[in-house]
């Protein structure tokens, strides 16, 4: 049958982006499993996210990125795995490769990207070797000849637009806002759930296969100059403007200690390099998102600002 859904797994299901990508998998009513470890069922907070799981038909299954045999076992049940571990285990998903590997059975394997395309950076430590390791994971998939797509989503929404990406603050500012370089590359923002969604539309679509899926809707491509615009207009009044340069940016990420240099030489990829950006999707080697399905109706960031006016 064409139109069977592939049975999904996701190993980071509870993490940040890997509770989104299991609802949207959930809810496009692909079979859709997640690997848990025993400890996290009992955890009060994840423990609550789990039951949720449940409760949306997903079924649990129980292993350890750093148990062969149980991620061999949870491999052998589904079609499709979908990696979002966290940056401390992107490194680890070799774990995952081999259980693949020996499983034998997978269509399709998505490792942890989540962000800026690791393959067309210009980043500067710490930041270059975050992107690195990821690199070298997409390296170790297409060794083994594992098909694979690779989801460049750019931006988190929750974590960016929020503050607008400033320091220390909980809120969107009113008076003066910081904008790294001079304000103008292109970056990208969006919101975690349309992630979740615009990856699990590519689980079964040949047009994925073997491709970097890029999530950069028309109206989430925004310079900071112009989300700042975008953002003034929303409050009536203008802020006050202080821009920092990138001599003084790289600066700042030496002397800043761990994760603030992390965020900073990843912001500096992102604004002043134009890493989001700064290039042509090739049909050899990606797509675009919104191109593929533009009957998802995805937040703009324009929208997501209004919940802080």
């Amino acid at each position: 049958m064409a139109d069977q859904k592939s049975k999904v797994l996701i190993i980071g299901g509870t993490g940040y982006i890997g509770k989104f990508v299991v609802e949207a998998s959930a809810k496009a009513r692909h079979p859709t499993f997640a690997l848990v470890r025993e400890s996290t069922v009992n955890d009060p907070v994840k423990g609550k996210l789990v039951q949720k799981f449940m409760d949306l038909g997903v079924t649990l299954l129980h292993g350890d990125l750093y148990d062969h045999e149980s991620l061999v076992k949870a491999i052998k049940q589904v079609d499709v795995v979908i990696s979002t571990v966290g940056h401390m285990q992107i490194a680890d998903q070799v774990k995952i490769i081999a259980a693949i590997k020996e499983a034998g059975n997978i269509k399709r394997f998505f490792p942890s990207e989540f962000g800026t395309d690791v393959d067309h950076v210009n980043a500067v430590e710490p930041a270059k070797s975050v992107f690195a390791v990821k690199a070298q994971i997409r390296r170790a998939v297409e060794a083994e000849g594992i098909p694979y797509t690779y989801v460049a989503c750019n931006y988190f929404g929750g974590y960016f637009l929020p503050t607008l990406g400033q320091p220390g603050v909980s809120a969107p500012p009113r008076d003066k806002v910081i904008i790294l370089g001079d304000g103008n590359p292109k970056a990208v923002f969006n919101k975690e759930e349309d992630i979740g969604t615009y990856t699990i539309r590519a689980v079964d679509d040949p047009r994925t296969l073997n491709k970097v899926l890029y999530i950069k809707p028309p109206k989430n491509t925004l310079s900071f100059n112009e989300l700042v615009a975008i953002w003034e207009k929303k409050i009536g009044q203008t802020l006050e403007k202080a821009y920092v340069s990138e001599e003084q940016l790289l600066k700042d990420i030496q002397e800043a200690p761990i994760p603030i240099n992390v965020v900073l030489a990843i912001n500096h990829s992102a604004f002043v390099k134009g890493d989001h950006t700064n290039f042509e999707i090739e049909p050899s080697f990606g797509v675009e998102a919104s191109e593929l399905y533009p009957d998802v109706k995805y937040t703009s960031v324009e929208e997501y600002l209004d919940q802080f006016v």
